[in-house]
């Protein structure tokens, strides 16, 4: 009896634990001890006297055969390797020890991360059931210098996939998070390996907050949102990640051919920044402007008293002020 195998038993509704015990040949005690130890790791699992244990939001694991039935034929063919783990350490760390692979795309998928990496060396919330963490692997046949502006068009990419699979209230905050209705619901982490010609090995990372519980996302330190909380459609992140990794076969495509101005005009119909009061956040120095849109670069556009700046994605971070 394993994590995952607990939980699809439970998926059909309220279950004793005379009849899980039966059901995996194991005793009561450590039935009692999985659902203790997923309780740890984040599942919401509650206990009734007269039915048993039951999961909060029945929540289907994410699955391999799931998410290749509901891709588009041409881009499930570009799909090098897909590898689905319960628990790992991190997607992103998976992803960066092996290399690109010479065609296609590896896809690394985790239901739960204990050291999930953000932008700025910060851990992303990752319990099981909750959230898409992803990162991929895949080698651009382009110089170093020619990613440029890669995170901001996979930014786009996602954002334009979620919003194809009914998600409204989408908006992008330079340099690579997402927006729903205003607060952060998803980022991207990109990470370059390669000679200065190429061929460039990239890992793109990113988590999306799908049915992330308020207590669960409690310790967050930014106003953020899940998918589920506004949307009255059932989430199924098997489909959303297929939709997702098929966007973004097509997106790495028409970036490796032309590059960071063909996602330039979306990048700027969604900024959620453009026109708005922000703190700049630069090592030890702060400053408080407005956001003017980015550059043809991907640079964001920072006006203050002392005039315009481009401001570059490694050098700084940016929040909204509120007064």
């Amino acid at each position: 009896m394993d994590n995952p195998a607990l939980i699809n038993a439970l998926m059909d509704g309220p279950k004793s634990g005379v009849r899980l015990a039966a059901e995996f040949g194991v005793s009561r005690a450590a039935v009692w001890k999985r659902i203790e130890l997923l309780r740890e790791r984040g599942v919401a699992i509650d206990t009734d006297v007269r039915q048993g244990y039951r999961l909060v939001r029945p929540t289907p694991l994410l699955e391999k055969s799931a998410i290749l039935a509901a891709m588009d034929a041409a881009s499930r063919q570009d799909l090098h390797s897909l590898q689905i783990d319960f628990e790992t350490d991190s997607t992103q760390l998976r992803a960066m020890a092996e290399p690109a692979p010479v065609q296609g795309i590896a896809v690394w998928l985790a239901e739960m991360q204990t050291a999930g990496q953000g932008r700025r060396g910060k851990r992303w919330c990752s319990p099981p059931l909750a959230n898409i963490h992803c990162s991929i692997n895949r080698r651009f046949n382009v110089p170093v210098a020619a990613m440029s502006g890669f995170s901001l068009a996979c930014a786009v990419m996602i954002v334009q996939s979620l919003q194809q699979q009914g998600i409204t209230g989408l908006a992008l905050k330079w340099p690579n998070d997402l927006w729903l209705h205003g607060r952060k619901c998803g980022g991207l982490l990109i990470q370059l390996r390669g000679e200065a010609d190429g061929p460039c090995d990239v890992t793109l990372g990113f988590g999306i907050n799908v049915h992330l519980s308020r207590q669960a996302g409690a310790g967050i330190d930014q106003d953020w949102a899940a998918l589920s909380e506004h949307t009255e459609a059932v989430l199924d992140r098997n489909r959303l990640l297929a939709g997702l990794l098929s966007e973004l076969t097509r997106g790495f495509e028409r970036f490796e051919s032309d590059g960071l101005p063909a996602f330039i005009a979306d990048w700027r119909s969604l900024d959620g920044l453009q026109g708005r009061a922000v703190r700049v956040q630069d090592g030890a120095k702060q400053r408080d402007g407005h956001a003017c849109g980015i550059a043809a670069d991907g640079a964001l556009l920072f006006e203050d008293a002392e005039g315009r700046h481009l401001l570059h994605s490694g050098e700084v971070s940016v929040r909204v002020s509120h007064g």
